[in-house]
């Protein structure tokens, strides 16, 4: 179940989270706890915050370790899981992902969490404003206003011929990304299917409907359950000739027609700063949440080809990645 081991601390920051802190020189290193939705396999896509913690100087069972618990892909060992490593009393709770953050939030009330979601953190209850969060927690989010309208027309003009786009999302990872994909839908012409997945149950009667609806193309939320859920939503995709839209690069690397959102590898390094910050003392509080500046189109160039599409090249040249 560990697959790592544990995090630093600090004075300050042991009398401010009771006993959570900076490790003391010769002392032994304090432990971050780390819940994931799924399995211990599935941990490649925390190595760029491992990255930024070695940059700033941290070593693996020296200075930190690292404390997991899996669900394994089961919502419901979430919140008995977060509990049982809140009450170990790490020096921090780590969240990844917005699925994630509402399970880390109720068990650590009284522990400084640091996340990294794509979903909204003050519809999370986890920060009062991204500015002041004002709570004991901070991070970054990868949400940006109108990303879902945005992903929907370079669709449409990669894609003319699309009408009708099966939206499959977690109603609890909470976004404003529907909204926001809804109100560019009309003046595109397209028409949207909702479905929700909310457990790995839920994803086949989604897809079932899809195919019932005759929808044209698929776009996915992403969130920690569909992340997990991806070979088996790409396979669909594959299977039905569908292109397929997601939040970053991972759909397009992993068999989609595209992708755009943030440099999610970026955004995800710079939860280690936060982590040294309040090993150091500082406040969850007073860090401000950090939002995403940089936006990639990733395109897949194979999967066009399989799907017998001519993707404009004016299209391909602006575009920060394209797969052959």
């Amino acid at each position: 179940m560990h697959r790592r081991a544990v995090v630093l601390g600090g004075a300050a920051a042991a009398l401010l989270w009771r006993g959570a802190g900076a490790q003391t020189r010769g002392g032994p290193p304090s432990r971050l706890g780390i819940l994931r939705y799924g399995r211990p396999s599935s941990d490649e896509t925390l190595e760029p915050f491992f990255a930024g913690m070695s940059a700033l100087g941290y070593v693996d069972g020296k200075t930190i370790t690292y404390d997991y618990r899996h669900a394994n892909n089961d919502e419901h060992r979430l919140a008995p899981l977060a509990t049982e490593l809140a009450a170990t009393r790490p020096a921090i709770m780590m969240a990844f992902g917005g699925d994630i953050a509402p399970y880390v939030r109720d068990a650590a009330k009284n522990l400084p969490i640091v996340f990294s979601v794509s979903a909204d953190p003050v519809k999370l209850g986890l920060v009062a404003s991204l500015s002041r969060p004002q709570r004991n927690a901070t991070g970054v989010t990868f949400l940006h206003d109108e990303l879902g309208s945005k992903r929907l027309q370079l669709l449409k003009e990669a894609v003319p011929r699309v009408s009708h786009v099966a939206f499959l999302w977690n109603p609890n990872h909470l976004d404003n990304e529907l909204e926001d994909t809804q109100r560019a839908a009309q003046p595109l012409g397209i028409k949207l299917l909702s479905l929700t997945v909310r457990t790995v149950d839920e994803l086949s009667p989604a897809l079932d409907k899809a195919t019932a609806a005759q929808v044209d193309s698929v776009y996915v939320v992403t969130s920690t359950l569909m992340i997990n859920l991806m070979p088996r939503i790409v396979g669909y995709a594959e299977e039905r000739r569908l292109p397929l839209i997601g939040g970053w690069g991972a759909w397009a690397s992993g068999g989609g027609l595209m992708s755009y959102g943030p440099d999610v590898n970026s955004m995800v390094r710079r939860t280690a700063a936060y982590v040294d910050r309040i090993l150091k003392g500082a406040q969850p509080s007073e860090l401000p949440v950090e939002r995403p500046t940089k936006f990639l189109l990733t395109i897949n160039l194979k999967t066009a080809k399989a799907l017998d599409l001519a993707i404009p090249e004016s299209f391909l040249i602006g575009a920060d990645q394209v797969m052959d």
